[in-house]
């Protein structure tokens, strides 16, 4: 019994060991000039032996969602899609998994940017000089809190929230679980547009100095380094900082560590906001209706001139990733579309 047993153990290696030869070999047989280059941006032939293996491609399966009036900043807090409304003076909440909306609720003025800390979202209004907290789990009020004038697209470093305000060249650091002004800081510039946390630092774009600083905890400058033109997004991919430079169409990555610049690549338009998703960078491009996706090792364009055709004329704006899909806020459309 114990000699069949091992007979039959014997003959599986082989067999296994067979097939693999044959999987190998057939592999090997398919000619090189039958591998079809991505290059055109079509996927390479298929091999019918590997019919059973996962194959992932970008398919425009955009999903359109009304909101408030001219949404313009967008964020999600780790289940939900939040968007400010800029011409209503409400956020409007959704459940990120199939959009159904959860909520609006009103913070007044016109709402800009909006922020998740890890359990509120603060709204920031502009052109006004005030951000409105509120609790994530149900929309309500927890205050509003003076910042500097016409605060703009705002991040959270763990502790703190940090307001760029766009009209006075400043950036205003709250601390998150009650709103306590902890200092405003200059940022080398006349105009502000959005900031990022790296981990250690906060970054700021210059949207009239064409540049983008870098502050420590204390607020001290830590470096001023130069971008493109008009620059007002900003975002952290893990290791370089990416600007959006609205007046010149293009994306600058800088190394985060010492901001030295390690690239500008073309846009297709001119980008506002920027966000990492985990893989590649995405900007939006109102002006165009439509979004660039870059590959951050070298900033090599992915997607063309407008494949996502179902928010063509929208004028996406704000951008977030919520792990699975991108969203924007379409100022035009009233409605966040979920990619």
């Amino acid at each position: 019994m114990k000699t069949r047993i091992v007979v039959g153990v014997s003959l599986i290696v082989v067999v296994l060991a067979m097939a693999n030869l044959f999987v190998s070999n057939a592999q090997q047989a398919i000619p090189a000039a039958a591998q079809q280059s991505a290059a055109n941006g079509a996927p390479p032939l298929s091999n019918p032996l590997k019919v059973a293996l996962l194959k992932w491609y970008q398919a425009n399966q955009t999903t359109n969602i009304t909101v408030g009036n001219a949404p313009y900043g967008v964020a999600f807090d780790g289940a939900n899609i939040w968007t400010a409304n800029s011409a209503d003076g409400t956020v409007t909440k959704l459940r990120a998994s199939d959009g159904t909306v959860l909520g609006t609720f009103n913070v007044g003025g016109v709402p800009f940017g909006v922020t998740f800390d890890g359990a509120d979202i603060w709204v920031s209004e502009n052109p006004g000089s005030v951000v409105t907290k509120l609790r994530a789990s149900d929309g309500k009020n927890l205050g509003t809190f003076a910042v500097g004038s016409g605060p703009a697209w705002m991040a959270f470093d763990g502790a703190s929230v940090w307001v760029p305000n766009g009209n006075s060249g400043t950036v205003t650091k709250l601390r998150a679980f009650d709103g306590k002004n902890l200092g405003t800081f200059n940022t080398g510039g006349t105009a502000t547009g959005a900031a990022a946390f790296d981990g250690t630092y906060v970054w700021v774009t210059n949207y009239n100095g064409n540049t983008i600083v870098r502050l420590r905890e204390d607020g001290s400058n830590a470096g001023l380094f130069p971008v493109g033109h008009n620059p007002i997004g900003v975002a952290f991919d893990g290791a370089n900082i990416w600007v959006a430079n609205n007046g010149d169409r293009t994306a600058t990555k800088l190394r985060a560590r010492d901001g030295a610049v390690l690239g500008t690549f073309t846009t297709g338009g001119a980008p506002v906001g920027v966000v990492f998703d985990g893989q590649d960078i995405w900007f939006t491009l109102p002006s165009t209706g439509c979004l660039a996706e870059l590959q951050p090792s070298d900033g090599a364009y992915l997607v063309g001139a407008c494949p996502l055709g179902q928010i063509q004329g929208y004028g996406p704006v704000g951008i977030a990733f919520d792990g699975a899909n991108i969203w924007t806020a379409n100022i035009y459309g009233n409605v966040a579309s979920k990619l």
